[in-house]
């Protein structure tokens, strides 16, 4: 495999922590993101810089020019990318009528407003070189939508959204855009999931309040019970890395607990969508 420049973002800890590592072994060039480097994220910006083939870079995704800073000096380093990895993702929780409009924004700006800055400043250097690779992280609750994290489901059905839609345009010009969809994993952000703030509707849900926490309850029981490895979703995408270009699956489930509905559906919608496609005279964009 010929050496990639690989950018990935949210790299201090799960998904992106694991890897950045599994890329760089690999010999390829990973420039890694996060924030706060300089603070609560120093001691983990220093592990990742010290292993061979990686640079860490302090990134606000959510900032217009923190971004360009991180796209122009990765291209006056190395003279182009390779494979954006839009990894990076926040979460919250909640009745769906807790959430402030402020905090709908909180989790749009992350988990597609960020993915979507990347995407417009790598694509002209992608598209310059007919060749390139996107691969955003969604998961399983951007195919359906659960009760309780409904705000959570719409940002990463938009994901998926801006990803399909890609993945047929940029095709014919070399680019492939890939979604990994993880399901439920023991990682950091999974943990630090982060309840709504407009607690004055609460007693308004008092009949199904105790729902929320035998949800939680039912998913670290099958989280014990599978025990699902977070390097699978690092695997899954080295493998889309080194996959045939033109040839990489739109998505890619990694889920041990729910993976066959996750799949189901897809394979469902796929058939579908390629009708839709050739019936509005777009059939020549599927192979």
């Amino acid at each position: 495999m010929s050496k990639k420049i690989v950018l990935i973002t949210g790299t201090n800890s799960g998904f992106g922590w694991l890897t950045a590592q599994s890329v760089a072994a690999l010999g390829h060039q990973v420039y890694a993101t996060m924030r706060d480097t300089d603070g609560k994220n120093s001691e983990k910006a220093k592990a990742l810089s010290a292993i061979e083939n990686i640079t860490v870079m302090d990134v606000t995704l959510t900032d217009d020019e923190s971004v360009k800073h991180f796209i122009d000096t990765v291209i006056a380093n190395e003279g182009a990318i390779d494979v954006l990895v839009n990894n990076a993702g926040f979460s919250m929780s909640g009745v769906a009528e807790s959430f402030t409009t402020t905090d709908v924004q909180a989790v749009f700006d992350v988990n597609v407003f960020a993915p979507w800055r990347l995407i417009k400043k790598v694509l002209p250097e992608m598209r310059k070189q007919a060749d390139g690779l996107i691969i955003n992280v969604t998961s399983g609750f951007g195919r359906l939508s659960f009760p309780f994290a409904a705000v959570y489901s719409a940002s990463k059905f938009g994901l998926e959204g801006l990803s399909e839609g890609l993945h047929y345009e940029l095709r014919p010009l070399g680019v492939d855009v890939a979604i990994v969809e993880p399901g439920a994993f023991p990682t950091e952000m999974s943990q630090k999931t982060r309840p709504a703030s407009d607690t004055s509707v609460f007693e308004g849900y008092s009949a199904i309040a105790e729902i929320p926490n035998k949800m939680m309850t039912a998913i670290g029981g099958l989280i014990q019970t599978h025990n699902p490895n977070p390097q699978d979703v690092a695997d899954a995408i080295v493998k889309l890395i080194g996959s045939e270009k033109g040839k990489r699956p739109l998505r890619t489930v990694v889920d041990p607990i729910t993976g066959e509905y996750i799949e189901a559906a897809n394979q469902a919608i796929a058939a579908q969508y390629e009708k839709g496609l050739t019936l509005f005279g777009m059939g020549e964009l599927i192979s």
